[in-house]
């Protein structure tokens, strides 16, 4: 059973020299337990307490309401502003650029809180790292600033070693900035590492977990992450993105009955709380775990309540940006026919429109896809033109990251358009490029996982082609990097097959089985052969 933990703001002498020191206020709801040092007023404690907690889960619109009753009630409380401009800033996890209209309310926030003023050099420092996050956004691309925010916290954390709030802060900020192409991931590992000491003595701090969750969130690392994964949702129960975000370590070692319960809180939480896009973020990571556990009745639940949740008229913002709820809606139909490998459906999806480009190409994909696997060549180049529109909005946007994302879509319809006109070769050699491409990368913290993993397509492509053994060797990388995907187990199972190796056969099927416990009945065909290998 978990106990009700108190959610603290101290104020430390040591820490904040010569301000006026309040009294120690607590808050009692079960957010976790923060420590932040601070000069404002002793009366608005229990409120700045709330916000910072709420800030460390990412429940931004709550947490700006609460920065915000601060400032009303102390106008001299320069570090609440700073509180509201860094919950405007939203989710750093997310690569998707900041439109104009929020940095313009961010930035004209910072100036509010400099123009507040902050009694201490350290409130000081905080409010002008925050600021970086905004100044010149229209001259200086978004990572840039990023990394100029990241290393205004290293800063702040050098000059107090002792706040655990800087620590906490730059932490995220590490990880959020660090290069998705660099795989001895240095800085995830660092802020992961200092992460995990703080924690170990500060075990009901909400941001600890939730960083170390995020520091830890690509296959080579997330087994880091359990431990975690486990705590998170006890530590903060009552922030929706709290009971969604161990999912992130679930999914990503394979554990999909885990994945599929913390989700089931955190979507229900968040349509309470009116968070429209944390539920509809919950659910695509949801509907994902049920369809490799061969639960496609459930998927189909997901599938159908998905456009309910988004007609909601009672929104608050969270740490699903709207751009993640547009990815969910284009998701969470593609992932249904794809993974069921129903090709003609898939090419039939329909596109909604959302301006969320990178979005919009997932329907363009799964359209591309289905049609070039279910004979529909026509639609499927008329998908691959519209992947390459997108492309292009997203170069010229500046979001280099969905650019290459939607780009190794293009090349994997592209790919399948070839195997589809007989010219095998160019199939391969194309698939294979747009596999090496996604592997040099990293999923966006917006996704589960991609819509159809390029090297389990080219496992795929290869069993069509009748090579057996290579594909065994493709479905195994996918699985290294995908664990317990039933695509890929089920692929690996045919491929050993046909390779004439039993005894591998039989052990993907078994484990197959194993994770489908769960799954319909009778279920796919792929599922029915594992369970009947299994008996």
């Amino acid at each position: 059973m978990r106990l009700s933990l108190a959610v603290t703001v101290a104020m430390a002498a040591a820490a904040v020299a010569g301000a006026v020191v309040p009294a120690r206020a607590q808050h009692t709801g079960h957010l976790g337990t923060v420590t932040f040092a601070n000069s404002c007023g002793a009366s608005v404690q229990p409120a700045l307490a709330r916000g910072v907690a709420l800030l460390h889960s990412f429940e931004f619109g709550a947490a700006i309401d609460a920065f915000g009753d601060v400032a009303a009630a102390d106008p001299s409380c320069g570090i609440a502003v700073w509180g509201i401009a860094l919950s405007q800033w939203g989710n750093p996890f997310s690569p998707a650029p900041r439109a104009a209209p929020q940095l313009s309310t961010g930035r004209d926030t910072v100036q509010r809180a400099k123009a507040t003023g902050a009694r201490t050099p350290r409130e000081r420092a905080y409010i002008d790292a925050v600021s970086s996050l905004y100044d010149r956004f229209d001259t200086l691309d978004q990572h840039t600033r990023m990394v100029a925010y990241r290393d205004a916290m290293a800063r702040l954390v050098d000059a107090y070693p002792d706040d655990t709030e800087a620590k906490a802060f730059y932490g995220a900020a590490l990880a959020a900035a660090a290069d998705p192409t660099d795989k001895s991931y240095a800085d995830q590992l660092k802020a992961g590492a200092m992460l995990e000491v703080l924690w170990a003595k500060q075990p009901d701090h909400p941001g600890l977990a939730h960083y170390i969750i995020h520091a830890y969130d690509v296959p080579a690392l997330a087994p880091k992450a359990v431990e975690a994964a486990r705590r998170y949702a006890t530590i903060a129960p009552d922030a929706p993105h709290a009971l969604h975000m161990p999912s992130h370590t679930f999914t990503r070692l394979g554990y999909w009955q885990d994945s599929i319960d913390t989700n089931i809180l955190s979507a229900a939480s968040a349509k309470r709380g009116g968070n429209v896009n944390e539920a509809l973020h919950a659910s695509d990571y949801e509907i994902y775990a049920y369809l490799q556990t061969g639960q496609d009745a459930k998927a189909r639940a997901i599938l159908e309540d998905a456009p309910r949740i988004a007609a909601s008229q009672n929104r608050t913002a969270g740490a699903a940006p709207p751009a993640a709820a547009d990815y969910a809606l284009a998701a969470i139909p593609a992932r249904y026919a794809l993974e069921r490998g129903v090709w003609a459906e898939a090419a039939q999806l329909e596109v909604r429109p959302t301006g969320t480009a990178y979005a919009e190409a997932l329907t363009w994909f799964a359209r591309g896809l289905g049609g070039a696997r279910a004979g529909g060549t026509a639609e499927a180049k008329d998908a691959s033109r519209e992947l390459q529109l997108r492309i292009d909005a997203l170069n010229k946007s500046g979001d280099k990251y969905w650019a290459e994302q939607v780009a190794i879509q293009g090349l994997a319809v592209s790919a399948w358009l070839a195997l589809a006109d007989g010219r095998s070769d160019a199939a391969l050699q194309t698939m294979s490029e747009a596999a090496d491409r996604e592997d040099a990368t990293e999923k966006s913290a917006i996704s589960p996982g991609p819509i159809a993993p390029g090297r389990e397509l080219l496992a795929e492509m290869l069993m069509q082609l009748k090579r057996p053994s290579d594909a065994l060797l493709e479905f195994r990388k996918t699985m290294a990097k995908e664990p317990n995907r039933f695509r890929a187990l089920a692929g690996a199972a045919e491929a050993a097959e046909q390779s004439g190796d039993a005894s591998s056969a039989g052990e993907y099927r078994r484990h197959l089985a194993e994770i489908c416990r769960n799954g319909d009945t009778p279920g796919r065909p792929a599922l029915q052969k594992a369970r009947s290998s299994s008996r």
